[in-house]
């Protein structure tokens, strides 16, 4: 790699896809040539990025084979791992919120606590995070790596419960599983190696990217909204427009009328737009946005 351009660690697996979608919103352009392919390319000439495992890239940041990377708190929880936190970038594979490790037993093995587990044997990825979590309540299990498929493990019989991530639930009950506690949450997280962070060129770097990340997220739930508003219902309207601060209001050519623009949530569209339109709103137009800068 070479040393003078910033060494960028991207997730491969669940977060590639989100990723990719939020560094196209912040302006990049990554690119993979085919699934095999560890070394995408960017339309960035001061960023030589790299695809590695979620569940490895603070290591390789803490050592400096990396400057920076994306993955996720859990994943820095369990290698112990001491680099900077550049920023939380709220998302995940399928949503925009905080996943989490739950412990989950099959709905048929009436086990409502962990306490009930004692002595029982638990399967998960985040072995070192779940002991952690056990010994904090005194609970003794025996605790095995799982390479993967972690659900079906408990649903035949090979271990009495798991520890695995969640974000919507979907995945347990689909596997008659119910979850009783909650070992940690996570966020996913951009991270920077202390010395690389330390260098002033690639620290400014870093920031931009933070900067444009955070803005493509926090502008993956809000639409712009504009509209032409008579003087007359203007203050009907603009009572009616929650923003980020004030909608900008503007004189049109044509006298006694107003432009008005602002930014909102995309839930609320459905039920404002029509509310708009009564309070006498006319030409409403709906926009995506692409990053949001607060």
């Amino acid at each position: 790699m070479n040393s003078r351009k910033l060494k960028l660690g991207l997730p491969k697996g669940s977060l590639q896809e989100s990723t990719f979608k939020m560094f196209k919103k912040a302006g990049f352009n990554v690119n993979v040539s085919s699934t095999r392919s560890y070394f995408p390319s960017i339309d960035d000439p001061e960023i030589e990025p790299v695809l590695l495992r979620a569940q490895e890239m603070s290591r390789y940041v803490q050592d400096g084979a990396l400057d920076c990377g994306i993955t996720g708190n859990d994943w820095i929880l369990e290698n112990k791992s001491d680099v900077a936190r550049i920023t939380d970038l709220m998302y995940a594979k399928q949503s925009l919120s905080t996943i989490r490790w739950v412990v989950a037993v099959p709905e048929a093995s009436g086990i409502k606590t962990i306490k009930q587990l004692q002595h029982k044997r638990i399967a998960t990825e985040l072995v070192g995070v779940t002991k952690e979590f056990f010994a904090r309540h005194k609970v003794k299990v025996e605790v095995e790596f799982s390479w993967g498929a972690t659900e079906v493990k408990v649903a035949t019989g090979l271990v009495d419960a798991i520890v695995d991530l969640t974000e919507t639930g979907s995945s347990l009950r689909a596997n008659k599983l119910v979850e009783i506690a909650t070992v940690c949450e996570s966020t996913t997280q951009f991270i920077a190696n202390k010395q690389a962070f330390k260098d002033r060129s690639k620290r400014a770097k870093m920031e931009q990217i933070a900067l444009l990340l955070k803005g493509a997220i926090a502008a993956e739930e809000k639409v712009g909204v504009k509209m032409n508003v008579r003087k007359a219902d203007l203050d009907n309207v603009v009572k009616l427009l929650p923003a980020l601060k004030e909608p900008t209001i503007s004189d049109l050519s044509a006298g006694g009328w107003y432009a008005v623009e602002t930014v909102i949530d995309e839930r609320v569209v459905r039920t404002l737009i029509p509310a708009l339109k009564k309070a006498g709103a006319e030409g409403i137009i709906e926009y995506p946005l692409n990053k949001v800068i607060y």
